[in-house]
């Protein structure tokens, strides 16, 4: 497929236009989210998604029940998204191929939302994975015992006032966690893992300080280019179409599609312009995109097996426990969060400092608002 040099020149235009004028990653992300925010239908007064979330502030964390509620059928599907949409910073997406498991993690007193989880397949190749494998895994063998946190969401301000996200990351690394995967996949999960949503724009993420639980195991690469979202995506993506005769750019069943959709549409730009200059600028753009992305904090939990590297690779069958085993139940880390959260707490109390609000995204979110979450 090649493209005319008018239409070369116009689909360049759009990436330039979409990616020449952010800087920084975290202006990115407000971008497509004020974008998908502004889209989102306004909610009658004492009738808003956010009446869901956590919001007994008062409440000391020795007084909270913690409940992990598995997200199965249409209407809490629904509610998952939709409480999802307004508490985190970067836009998700609700189809991704490969597995996938959502959990919605409540406050059972006061029957409201503290955060949300979605495991999925990892991605296929990892640097900081391969140093501590000590090799590139089987991916067939890999994709069996290992699963990937994709969202880890505290609601807010339940993550500031309780270490919120610090108890979703250890729920993760629950036998509880590992043992419903393996029901759904048919699978031997021994290895969890992921990643900071920024890299080297924080020098540190809610998943430090989780030994046993959680280890940081060094930076991944960044060599991608960010995603087009909504709009831009889907009027590209038509126009392409229609000029490959009405058939996608990529196979239907491509896994990971949007994203092959996207590098398709640059390689055909890049090699279909004829204009010297608008291909400098095209090629800028998309270097400049480039650079939006950072080298991400990667994190990894073994759920208290002291043989996971050796299973991951073939070299042993058998799982083998090691003496922290026990403190991977939900109860054994509810307990240990109890402790932190109350010091946290009681110490933001005494500083005056405690957040009392629902902090959610609405379409006249401040641009100032901490967004990274």
């Amino acid at each position: 497929m090649i493209l005319s040099e008018s239409d070369a020149s116009r689909f360049a235009d759009s990436f330039i236009d979409y990616f020449s004028n952010t800087g920084r990653i975290d202006e990115y992300l407000l971008k497509v989210k004020s974008d998908r925010i502004a889209k989102m239908p306004s909610a009658l007064p004492g009738f808003g998604p956010e009446d869901d979330l956590f919001g007994d502030f008062d409440r000391h964390p020795s007084d909270m029940k913690i409940k992990v509620v598995s997200v199965k059928g249409k209407a809490l599907s629904e509610q998952y998204s939709g409480r999802l949409q307004i508490t985190m910073s970067h836009v998700f997406e609700d189809s991704i191929p490969g597995k996938s498991l959502k959990w919605m993690v409540y406050e059972e007193n006061t029957d409201t939302i503290i955060g949300f989880i979605r495991f999925g397949s990892p991605t296929i190749n990892s640097k900081p994975r391969n140093d501590w494998l000590g090799t590139v895994p089987d991916l067939g063998r890999f994709n069996r015992h290992a699963i990937m946190g994709f969202v880890i969401v505290p609601t807010q301000p339940f993550g500031f006032n309780y270490l919120g996200g610090k108890l979703l990351a250890m729920l993760c690394c629950s036998h509880e966690a590992r043992e419903e995967l393996n029901k759904k996949y048919d699978a031997n999960i021994c290895l969890f893992e992921t990643t900071s949503l920024y890299g080297s724009t924080k020098s540190s993420s809610q998943y430090d300080g989780l030994k046993p639980y959680m280890r940081y195991k060094g930076l991944t690469d960044s060599d991608f280019t960010p995603l087009l979202h909504d709009s831009v995506f889907q009027k590209l993506n038509k126009e392409f179409t229609a000029l490959n005769n009405n058939k996608c750019i990529v196979k239907e069943d491509a896994s990971s599609r949007k994203l092959k959709i996207q590098s398709k549409m640059i390689s055909l730009i890049k090699n279909s312009l004829g204009d010297v200059e608008k291909l400098k600028q095209f090629n800028d753009a998309i270097l400049s995109a480039k650079n939006l992305t950072q080298q991400k904090r990667f994190y990894m939990s073994t759920y208290g097996f002291k043989n996971s590297r050796e299973v991951i690779l073939g070299e042993q069958e058998t799982l083998v426990k090691a003496e922290n085993y026990d403190r991977f139940s939900i109860d054994q880390i509810v307990s240990w969060w109890r402790k932190k959260a109350s010091r946290r707490y009681e110490s933001l109390r005494e500083d005056g400092r405690l957040r009392m609000e629902r902090e959610i995204f609405e379409k006249d979110t401040d641009p100032t608002f901490d967004i990274i979450r």
